[in-house]
C-alpha cells in the first residue's frame, strides 16, 4: 500500500488537529502514514508570549524525507491569504528534489485554517497547491463526496481545493465535527489515489 506523509505547520493546534484527522482518513484507506511538522522559525520567547502550542508530538521533518513517500498532504495556517512562512521556508529548500524530479507523479493535497470564513482559505490552499504542481505532483482536493462542505446548517470550512477549519479571531474555535469529517475524507481520497498509482 501507499506511503503517505501528512506534513504540517501549526501555531495554535488547529492544523495539528486537522493533520491527525487527515492521517486517520489515509489509514482508513490502508496507507502507511507518518505525521511530521516543519521547524518553527519564531524565537521561543515570541512563541511563548503569543501562546503558540509548543508541545506538539510530531517529529520535525527533513526536506529529503519527502522523496520517500507516494503522497504528501500539506497543512498550514493562513497568513494574510497565503501559506505561513514556516511552511514556505521548508518548501523553498526543496529545490534539490525539484531539480532531480524526485516528487514527479506523487500525489499531493492541501488543508488550512483561517481566523474567519473569508480569511483566505482558498488562496492559501492554492499557494500550497502551486508548490505541489511545480514539484510535478498529482493534486487531490476535497471533492463533493464530502457534502458537508455545502451545508448551510452551520458555519463551516471546506472547499473543493482542500479541507479547512475556521479558528475564530482569538483562536478559541477548534475544528468542528464536520470539518474533521472533511479532513478524514480528503486523507482517505489522497491515499486511495496513491494506492492506485503507487500501491
Amino acid at each position: 500500500m501507499a506511503k503517505v506523509l501528512v506534513l504540517y505547520y501549526s501555531s495554535y493546534g488547529h492544523i495539528e488537529t486537522m493533520a491527525a484527522a487527515v492521517a486517520e482518513g489515509a489509514r482508513e484507506a490502508g496507507a502507511e502514514v507518518d505525521i511530521k511538522r516543519v521547524p518553527e522559525l519564531v524565537p521561543d520567547e515570541v512563541a511563548r508570549t503569543w501562546h503558540f502550542k509548543i508541545d506538539q508530538a510530531a517529529p520535525i521533518a527533513k526536506v529529503d524525507d519527502l522523496a520517500a513517500y507516494d503522497a504528501i498532504i500539506i497543512g498550514a495556517g493562513t497568513r494574510f491569504g497565503r501559506l505561513s512562512s514556516q511552511m514556505a521556508n521548508f518548501l523553498d529548500q526543496a529545490g534539490g528534489l525539484w531539480a532531480r524530479g524526485a516528487l514527479h507523479g506523487k500525489v499531493g493535497g492541501a488543508f488550512t485554517s483561517t481566523a474567519t470564513q473569508h480569511g483566505g482559505q482558498e488562496t492559501t490552499l492554492f499557494s500550497i497547491i502551486t508548490n505541489l504542481l511545480h514539484f510535478g505532483m498529482v493534486i487531490v482536493g476535497l471533492d463533493y463526496g464530502h457534502a458537508g462542505q455545502m451545508t448551510l446548517d452551520e458555519i463551516t470550512g471546506g472547499s473543493p481545493y482542500g479541507a479547512t477549519t475556521i479558528a475564530g479571531g482569538d483562536g478559541s474555535r477548534m475544528p468542528t465535527a464536520n470539518e474533521l469529517v472533511g479532513a478524514r475524507y480528503q486523507g482517505r481520497r489522497v491515499a486511495e489515489v496513491a494506492n492506485k498509482l503507487h500501491g
